[in-house]
């Protein structure tokens, strides 16, 4: 259903890309190899071609899961937000916790995320429960080590296009 996934503009390319590359270079890479090794003779003990077949099996499946995903996406462009004193979809936010730890994270598509970069899913319990809040304002979030406070710092977006 269109819309069910919001994306940012680089996380849809970089989908897209991703698409582009394994439909355009990959998948013909591998059909060329099992196509040589079935000119082999016996398949059942020919390692190229079952390799290759499995091979193109697991492209064949990423092809279907990212067009699953772009037709859901819906592209959010952060830069876009008119109002820029809440968190919503493409904020970089700066919060503390209760132990007085920073932690700056970008709230970005769920296919986007990288929690190791900063970059933290739309349907993550964190986003859910900075979505909408101000500067100042203390959230509870329950994470692996339990309950936590999390005290709204910053917010910030990209700036527009000129």
């Amino acid at each position: 259903m269109k819309g069910d996934n919001p994306i940012t503009p680089a996380g849809y390319a970089a989908m897209k890309a991703r698409y582009d590359h394994l439909l355009g270079t990959a998948r013909p890479e591998i059909v060329e190899i099992v196509s040589w090794a079935a000119g082999n003779g016996d398949r059942s003990e020919n390692g190229d071609y079952l390799y290759g077949r499995k091979k193109m099996r697991e492209i064949d499946r990423e092809l279907a899961h990212l067009a699953r995903r772009m037709k859901a996406a819906r592209v959010i462009d952060p830069a876009e937000q008119p109002d820029r004193t809440r968190v919503f979809f493409g904020a970089t936010v700066k919060l503390v916790d209760e132990d007085e730890r920073e932690r700056t994270l970008t709230l970005v598509g769920d296919d986007e995320q990288d929690a190791g970069n900063g970059l933290v899913g739309w349907s993550s319990p964190l986003a859910r429960a900075v979505r909408g809040a101000e500067i100042g304002d203390v959230r509870m979030v329950r994470g692996p080590t339990g309950l936590r406070e999390w005290e709204v710092l910053a917010i910030s977006y990209p700036e527009r296009a000129a």
